[in-house]
């Protein structure tokens, strides 16, 4: 059977789920579940991803995920290797952690309501699986979104998008705002009970539509969706997966040139002191292990622009500076201060 067409778009919302290899657990404990969290965050800095919901479930994860622009699908494969390859080393392990491919539905949020339903759909699904409780406190539950829909905008993360999902139940991003969107779950906890967050108008069901459908939306958002998959199709464009989304591409090298110029500002560089210093010289290979670690550009990108000569030069000296960084104050300022001067 052949595998669905993915639609990839500007702009475009998804419900992004997938189980573990077997519908095994894919975290053990609460370290991998932090680092499964680093890793979507990693992934959202790399793909400019924002995202209005998650919650992770033993065996499964939820994202409600926006991309601005057209990658989904790269952004997916860099999240769930980095994560199975960051899961297996840790725990000694070797092969698949996720079973199939993940399920990746598109939302449509014309008039908001479709977003709004599926965002209580996944901050309730920790109540469903009987993980917390309403006298608890939903809140509770610490690996869910609902952690950060509760605090101010600048306590959140970069990609950590709440103000849209409080606006599509007319909530304001303000305390009283935050604070009834909390109380709205707990009711809807309380009077649903198991099938909390499942339903839909005229007896329909969230999880189903989730299950078997391709979208999430009206019909008049359907007819998009066809339009699109079509010229997908016809031009080929579903091949071009199988390789690196050039928006990815250009995503990245945007975001690693920021961060270079971000790098030369605070350790006081213009371009000829750059390509004065050695190769090796620590400010240069911090620039660099940070465009590394928050980009998707190539070691050859990286040797060209910072003149480091190979690529392999830039993969050793990185390496090294790595295991140093976490014990050096000076560096982690250092890097601290060059990620908050290229926002």
């Amino acid at each position: 059977m052949p595998r669905q067409v993915r639609i990839q778009y500007p702009g475009a919302l998804y419900h992004v789920m997938a189980r573990g290899d077997r519908r095994e657990e894919i975290y053990r404990d609460d370290e991998d579940r932090r680092m499964f969290l680093e890793a979507l965050g990693e992934a959202c800095g790399r793909t400019g991803w924002k995202c209005h919901a998650y919650a992770l479930m033993p065996n499964h994860y939820h994202l409600v995920l926006e991309t601005p622009e057209p990658n989904l699908v790269a952004g997916m494969a860099w999240l769930q290797n980095t994560y199975t390859r960051r899961h297996n080393v840790r725990h000694k392990l070797w092969g698949h952690l996720f079973g199939g491919r993940y399920k990746a539905v598109l939302v449509d949020d014309e008039m908001g309501t479709y977003l709004a339903t599926l965002i209580d759909y996944v901050h309730l699904n920790p109540v469903r699986a009987r993980l917390v409780r309403v006298e608890e406190g939903l809140e509770s539950y610490e690996w869910s979104s609902l952690g950060y829909y509760g605090v101010r905008n600048s306590q959140r993360k970069p990609w950590q998008e709440a103000e849209r999902g409080l606006r599509a139940w007319k909530y304001a991003d303000d305390a009283r705002g935050r604070r009834s969107y909390l109380e709205h779950l707990e009711q809807r906890a309380r009077e649903e009970g198991k099938a909390a967050g499942r339903g839909l108008p005229e007896g329909q069901s969230l999880q189903a539509t989730l299950k078997r459908g391709w979208f999430f939306g009206s019909e008049l958002f359907k007819e998009k969706l066809v339009k699109l998959a079509d010229k997908v199709l016809k031009t080929g464009a579903k091949r071009k997966n199988t390789r690196a989304d050039e928006s990815v591409k250009q995503h990245s090298a945007e975001r690693a040139e920021a961060l270079v110029l971000a790098g030369m500002k605070v350790c006081g560089l213009d371009e000829e002191a750059l390509a004065a210093l050695p190769r090796g010289e620590e400010r240069k290979v911090l620039i660099a292990l940070t465009v590394k670690r928050e980009t998707t550009v190539a070691l050859d990108w990286i040797a060209q622009r910072l003149h480091m000569g190979a690529r392999s030069t830039v993969s050793r000296e990185v390496g090294a500076l790595g295991k140093d960084l976490p014990g050096s104050k000076k560096l982690l300022k250092l890097q601290r201060e060059i990620l908050e001067t290229s926002v």
